[in-house]
């Protein structure tokens, strides 16, 4: 295992792992890490909004149920002209306030049988009015159709055209009658003046609500339970759209942090959750990415040792053989012996070959292939080209036919020594896969107005259609059983793709299995209208 020190800005510590890795480490412990404490944050938040949506609400209610209370009381005696010494009347029924004042009605109903002129005495009549005002109540005696005693003036004025006719009350009852508009609870007791005109004594008492202890009692606990629903359904909310989505979140980060990159979330919301889930969705494809790349480059790394060990191990075995066969006088003429000289010297410039190409291979994966562009006319760079390459095709009895059908005077932006190495490669690459007894390789120049295309073409055996998107991919070959006659790293046809797209060019192939190959690349002509922009 190799040890990796990870710098990280608040720390550096020893990992068991790559650097990468340390790094994806890192970010889905540290996220895993916000999401707990936030997760705690909203635990908190949501027990201290449970309390206050159950306690509030009641101490509130308490209060207000108070105030209202001793404002509606006292506007009542502002009103009347007594007090009410308790909150009895806030929450008694008709028949509490009927019984408030029996005690009262029972002595009038027995001296109106008894000793009716006592009724007719208003000092007693006073003193029995402030008992009853006590009472939140009040004494009115009416002497025919007039009012002869009253212990409330301004009450008795709103209330004594509606007091019921003598001979209407039931002897039957005490329950007296009540006025819902005014809000009081009459009593009446009928007898006879000494002069024998009729008479009615009044028990007046103030009534502020008809709401019962049971409905009250009711009531609060209607309150509560609402209170504790509404807290449940609130909670749920919370839960549902905070604790949920943040575990969820939670579980995907376990999976991006056991290295499982599939595990999605969607979410269409807008809020800050949803903005989360994106923001995880993008740390994963970032992630996805960043390793499917670094486990592709380990691979093609691997591979690239695999292929250039083979390469260089072919050359090196020849050049091994070689020298002992001079060194134990097998190359006994000099003939023999410049022979052997010959093929070590080539051996040697293949295995250097192998070494510039895995070196230009570093270049390009770090993105520092050096460049040197210049004006060149296209018709005098691919003639150097065809002749420098013509002599060595010669040699292995492959026929080259050149035609050049642009302007003589046209010219390109490009790196000359980039340039011709592209075309080496090509034909290179299709030097190896001619099979026919006599090659064939043709190089065509044609214009296409803003460009020129080139076309190197074979009759090689071709490529599979299968193979045909593949070929400009580093490392890949399609002879997948490698032969060490036909050799290469597979990185060539990658390198010619990278230094085309580096001159603002394109390159493809068409090929036919069996018939050969054409590599096609283009690149934009040079015009002074452009330099002067």
């Amino acid at each position: 295992i190799m040890f990796t020190r990870c710098a990280f800005p608040d720390e550096q510590q020893q990992c068991p792992k790559s650097a990468a890795s340390c790094w994806q480490d890192r970010i889905t412990s540290d996220m895993q890490g916000r999401i707990g404490i936030i997760t705690m944050k909203f635990r908190t938040k949501l027990i201290i909004t449970f309390l206050t949506v159950i306690l509030l609400p009641l101490l509130l209610s308490a209060i207000a149920f108070l105030a209202i209370g001793a404002v509606l009381i006292h506007n009542s005696d502002l009103s009347y002209g007594f007090e009410t010494t308790d909150y009895s009347t806030m929450s008694d029924s008709l028949a509490s306030f009927s019984d408030i004042t029996d005690d009262i009605f029972c002595d009038i109903e027995q001296l109106a049988e008894t000793d009716p002129s006592r009724l007719e005495d208003k000092e007693y009549l006073a003193a029995m009015n402030e008992d009853a005002f006590k009472r939140s109540s009040y004494i009115l005696v009416r002497k025919g159709t007039g009012i002869y005693y009253s212990g409330n003036e301004t009450a008795t004025q709103k209330i004594f055209g509606r007091l019921p006719s003598y001979g209407f009350e039931s002897r039957d009852t005490n329950a007296g009658y009540y006025y819902n508009d005014m809000q009081k609870l009459v009593k009446q007791i009928d007898f006879r003046f000494s002069d024998g005109s009729e008479g009615s004594v009044f028990i007046i008492t103030r009534v502020n609500s008809v709401i019962s202890k049971a409905l009250l009692i009711y009531m609060f606990f209607a309150i509560v339970i609402i209170l504790i629903v509404t807290s449940i359904i609130l909670t749920q909310w919370i839960y549902k759209s905070v604790f949920a989505p943040i575990n969820r979140l939670n579980v995907a980060m376990q999976n991006i942090a056991e290295g499982n990159f599939e595990y999605t979330l969607t979410s269409e919301d807008t809020n800050e959750i949803g903005e989360l889930y994106r923001n995880y969705e993008d740390m994963r494809l970032r992630l996805k990415e960043s390793t499917e790349e670094k486990i592709q480059n380990e691979r093609q790394n691997k591979e690239l040792v695999s292929n250039i060990s083979h390469d260089l191990k072919t050359p090196i075995t020849a050049i091994k053989g070689y020298v002992e066969g001079i060194m134990d006088g097998v190359a006994d003429t000099p003939e023999k012996i410049d022979r052997y000289i010959k093929t070590i010297y080539n051996k040697a410039n293949d295995m250097n070959r192998l070494i510039n190409e895995l070196t230009y291979y570093l270049g390009i994966d770090s993105n520092k292939i050096p460049y040197n562009f210049h004006r060149i006319n296209v018709a005098e760079f691919f003639q150097d080209c065809v002749e420098d390459v013509g002599l060595d095709l010669e040699s292995k009895n492959i026929e080259l036919n050149y035609s050049n059908l642009v302007d003589p005077d046209t010219r390109i932006i490009a790196d000359p020594e980039q340039l011709k190495k592209v075309i080496n490669n090509i034909i290179g690459n299709s030097i190896k896969y001619i099979d026919k007894p006599k090659g064939i390789i043709n190089i065509r120049i044609l214009d296409e107005v803003d460009s020129i295309r080139v076309e190197i073409d074979d009759n090689g055996k071709g490529i599979a259609a299968k193979d045909l998107g593949n070929i400009f991919e580093r490392f890949y070959r399609t002879d997948a059983s490698r032969n060490s006659a036909m050799g290469g790293s597979g990185i060539g046809l990658s390198i010619v793709k990278k230094i085309i797209e580096d001159h603002g060019g394109y390159i493809w192939a068409t090929s036919k299995e069996g018939e050969g190959t054409c590599l096609h690349f283009v690149i934009r002509k040079y015009r002074e209208a452009e330099e002067n922009e």
